[in-house]
């Protein structure tokens, strides 16, 4: 053959006679073929291609083996076998595995791994590979035995592709085989565990599952029931196919109620709720539903009806005694401090007079102002705790500072601790404790402990006044408050009693004036804020009242960086003009009482009517700054006088101050809705009316200013 011919790139010759390629053309060029596609396949970096001597050494280490296994061919080439490269404890069982399959034993190493291609069988396994950098891959590998003219074995060539991603996939889809079974038991199980009967059903009305609560509900098993139309084990066919209609229609039933009937007549009354269900494309699947045993409860439902007309009586007579009550209380109330409203007032206006009264008067008025006051908190306590009784007393709670409220009853309380030379001692002021409450509530509280305190001493006693967080376990962060005192103390027996109604624990005959209402009022309103309250004593020691309230984060004004801004409110005393107050009374004494008040202030005109269309009259001509206005009054209430006079735009904004008996939280509450600028109730304290009408006529003030 010829140079020519070695070229590829040369024509092929053809033969003169009939112009085909020759015959050794055709095979140079098969030959070159087939050595180009060798070169491709071993060169491959897709295909880890190793080919070994008969020994096992291997001799060739293509591309695709460096890429995947890291080593360079001259690493490995006359050096290592293809089991230096894998998993030494799968060789070994993959020895193992084939001594036991061809009745043969096979030594590990090289020979387990091309024992089947040496025999002439086909032979392909999957084996982890071991990268040189130490890290490993699970690997599809082919083996062929490279055999001589002879048919003898010169070595083995061992084709690997890397099977990660397919042992991913796989893993994959066994975890995803495993959260369907998971996910189907599951679903089992939820069903099952049901107390109620559950089904579902295709489109046309046929039960496709149940659960073991449906099976008993109507007496056939699971088997039985699928496949077979629901409206049947139901006394009204046509009701049972309509809803599940209706549920197809797209409105969901829930509340609808069916009479099963058991395979063996018997009928059970059932509450279904039903909704359609979807596949994962949204393609309806049919009706799920829901059945509930209401049998019993239906029956009690029928019994509730029989004693329905005995409760309505029962309520409305409750409901009629507790109106008697109220009226009686607010009605006994008012007719209480009309009169008290003048024995104080006066009384008041004796002990502050110019010149003052004498000595031997001065004693008759201070018995007349203990007794005045003591009658008004028999009343105001009576009065709390009915409302307290019926619901009706409200309670602002918000976070509230303990140290501050304490601060202001040492103020009140600590004089009349003196009068008995009685030592008090209050937590100091550095350490600050906030609850949960209602201000005037906690100070409440507050004054009757203490007041007991000292009421219920010995002479030249002591009172200390503790607070300190609560440390029991079982309840949220509280604040403890305790009295301590020197007293006589109380035996376990009279413990129990302390927090009767009007038990004073045989005190009555003493020279201690009280109600027996007092720790009673303080249980319960600790107990309305959230608390607890209670007592530790022994006779001869003294007694501790402790009360506890749940702490509170102490508020914080929420600042969002814009500078604070202070008003000032201009002083209006001193000032050259002249103020008018309108008071509309029609109880003499009550007027002259407030003439004689308003007589101190110069600053201030008093004007009276004693009835709603005097007062109205007398607002439109004089137009006052301030109108004081009874609740109570002939012919027309205080209140339907305020709407007439805010329906007036010349008067709508004079500040309208009530001044009345009735001292209910219910009626302050209406009284404030109503649109009265404070409600002041009677007896009325000089101070706190004074203070009331100089912010009144402030405010009128800055409304002339404007």
């Amino acid at each position: 053959m010829s140079r020519q011919d070695d070229n590829p790139a040369i024509p092929a010759r053809k033969t003169a006679e009939t112009g085909d390629v020759a015959p050794d053309v055709r095979r140079e060029a098969a030959l070159l073929k087939t050595g180009a596609l060798q070169d491709a396949i071993f060169n491959s970096a897709n295909f880890s291609s190793i080919a070994t001597d008969e020994k096992g050494v291997i001799q060739l280490f293509n591309v695709g083996a460096e890429r995947m296994l890291g080593y360079t061919a001259l690493e490995v080439i006359d050096k290592i076998t293809p089991a230096d490269i894998s998993d030494p404890q799968e060789v070994v069982a993959r020895a193992q595995e084939l001594s036991i399959e061809l009745a043969t034993p096979i030594q590990p190493g090289f020979e387990a791994l091309v024992f089947k291609a040496s025999r002439g069988i086909e032979d392909i396994y999957e084996l982890t590979y071991i990268r040189k950098n130490g890290s490993r891959f699970p690997a599809v590998v082919s083996v062929t035995a490279l055999r001589d003219a002879q048919s003898g074995i010169i070595g083995y060539l061992l084709i690997g592709t890397d099977n990660t991603a397919r042992k991913q996939a796989e893993a994959e889809r066994q975890l995803l085989s495993q959260r369907l079974c998971d996910q189907r038991f599951y679903t089992r199980f939820l069903t099952e565990s049901s107390m109620d009967a559950l089904l579902t059903t295709d489109s046309p009305g046929m039960i496709t599952d149940v659960n073991q609560q449906m099976a008993s509900l109507v007496g056939y098993s699971r088997d039985e029931l699928i496949g077979t139309p629901f409206k049947k084990y139901f006394t009204d066919l046509d009701r049972a196919e309509a809803g599940i209609k209706q549920v197809l229609s797209g409105s969901r039933i829930t509340g609808y109620e069916l009479t099963a009937r058991a395979r063996d007549g018997k009928e059970t009354v059932v509450s279904c709720n039903a909704t359609t269900f979807h596949d994962c494309d949204s393609k309806l699947q049919g009706v799920f539903l829901t059945a509930r045993d209401v049998t019993e409860l239906k029956r009690v439902e029928r019994a509730l009806q029989e004693n329905n007309i005995e409760l309505e009586r029962a309520r409305a007579a409750v409901e009629k005694a507790s109106l008697a009550k109220s009226d009686f209380l607010a009605g006994m109330s008012h007719d209480l401090r009309a009169p008290l409203n003048t024995i104080l007032g006066f009384a008041q206006l004796i002990d502050s007079d110019i010149p003052p009264p004498t000595l031997a008067q001065t004693a008759s008025v201070e018995q007349i102002l203990r007794s005045g006051w003591y009658l008004l908190e028999l009343i105001n306590e009576i009065v709390d705790l009915s409302e307290m009784e019926s619901g009706k007393l409200a309670l602002s709670m918000e976070p509230t500072s303990l140290t501050e409220v304490l601060r202001e009853c040492q103020a009140i309380i600590v004089p009349q601790g003196r009068k008995r030379g009685i030592k008090m001692t209050f937590p100091p002021s550095g350490i600050s404790y906030f609850v949960n409450a209602d201000r005037t509530r906690l100070k409440q509280v507050l004054i009757s402990l203490l007041s007991n305190a000292i009421k219920y001493n010995r002479l030249n006693g002591t009172v200390v006044v503790d607070c300190a967080k609560s440390t029991s376990a079982s309840t949220p962060e509280r604040i403890r408050v305790s009295i301590g005192d020197t007293g006589a103390g109380l035996s376990p027996d009279m413990l129990p009693q302390l927090f009767q109604p009007f038990n004073r624990l045989g005190r009555e005959r003493s020279a201690e004036e009280g109600t027996g209402i007092g720790l009673v009022m303080s249980k319960r309103l600790v107990e309305l804020m959230g608390g607890a309250i209670g007592v530790e004593s022994t006779v001869g020691s003294g007694s501790v009242f402790w009360f506890e309230l749940n702490a509170a984060a102490e508020p914080r004004l929420e600042i969002d960086g814009a500078p604070s801004a202070i008003v000032e409110v201009p002083v209006r005393l001193g000032a050259p003009v002249r103020s008018t107050v309108l008071y509309v009374e029609d109880n003499p004494a009550n007027l002259e009482l407030i003439r004689q008040i308003v007589e101190r202030s110069p600053h201030i005109r008093l004007l009276t009517a004693v009835d709603g269309p005097e007062g109205i009259r007398l607002a439109r001509s004089k137009q006052p700054d301030v109108i004081l206005m009874d609740i109570n009054l002939p012919g027309m209430s205080g209140i339907e006088a305020l709407k007439i006079l805010h329906a007036d735009p010349v008067i709508a904004h004079i500040p309208v101050i009530a001044l009345s008996a009735n001292a209910m939280t219910g009626d302050i509450e209406k009284g404030l809705k109503a649109g009265f600028f404070r409600y002041l109730s009677k007896p009325i304290k000089m101070k706190e009316f004074m203070e009331t009408l100089e912010v009144a006529l402030e405010f009128a003030a800055l409304g002339r200013g404007h």
